[in-house]
């Protein structure tokens, strides 16, 4: 019987991506989405991928949207934490909803849909959870103090979990990307995305595919015995 893999931020950009390769593999994909309705609608019409729409920061809708797609596809088997949102600016500028959106979003969410999967998975004897980090929560970056603290908890967070899980057959890993060919990479600006190029070693841009590829290995059978292991796909661009 295919397993049940839910993506969040699953529509669009690398969750897409995921989305798309974990449906391809066999995977029966839930893609969560939160903000742009016609991009999902967009999304759902092209895979034939069921889409459901909640806000990840909100427990509340957590677990009314957990429980549709158990009702609608299964139990969930896989659970990947993307989604994620940038709000950038020092910290003498940025206003404190800039950072608790960001948090909220981007950490709170991994608790959020953890907290609300485990309980399933513990009395099955199986799970894998994977979290999107990033390669800023890795070595930071200059204006975007609440997006690295954000991510950087996203590894703490991953380490942890995988110490509950592992005796209940949950493996939890984390994927920190590289700079990514995605809408909200090519938003930077030219000169800027020029230097950040440049300094990656292998030349480009990751593809939003590097990512998912990592995903479906970790969310596989055969990646049963690596579990609390940050997974850096970036490149090169920093070694860690």
């Amino acid at each position: 019987m295919a397993r049940v893999a839910l993506v969040t931020g699953g529509t669009r950009g690398i969750g897409s991506a995921i989305s798309r390769m974990l449906n391809e593999a066999g995977f029966k994909v839930a893609a969560v989405y939160h903000g742009n309705v016609e991009a999902a609608e967009t999304f759902a019409k092209e895979t034939g991928i069921k889409v459901f729409r909640w806000d990840v920061a909100d427990f509340g809708a957590c677990r009314e949207g957990i429980e549709r797609v158990t009702e609608e596809l299964g139990p969930i088997e896989v659970l990947v934490n993307n989604a994620g949102i940038t709000r950038d600016g020092t910290i003498h500028r940025m206003d404190y909803e800039d950072w608790e959106a960001v948090v909220h979003t981007n950490l709170t969410s991994c608790f959020n849909l953890a907290r609300l999967v485990i309980d399933a998975m513990r009395q099955r004897g199986f799970g894998r959870i994977i979290n999107i980090g990033s390669i800023n929560g890795q070595a930071g970056q200059y204006g975007q103090v609440n997006y690295a603290a954000a991510k950087s908890g996203i590894h703490g967070f991953t380490k942890a979990l995988a110490q509950e899980g592992a005796a209940k057959g949950i493996t939890v890993n984390a994927i920190a990307p590289g700079y990514v060919d995605t809408d909200m990479v090519r938003a930077v600006p030219p000169p800027v995305l020029e230097k950040i190029i440049a300094g990656i070693p292998v030349g480009r841009l990751g593809r939003a595919e590097d990512i998912a590829r990592g995903v479906l290995f970790l969310a596989s059978d055969d990646a049963d015995f690596i579990t609390g292991s940050t997974l850096s796909i970036n490149g090169g661009q920093h070694m860690y």
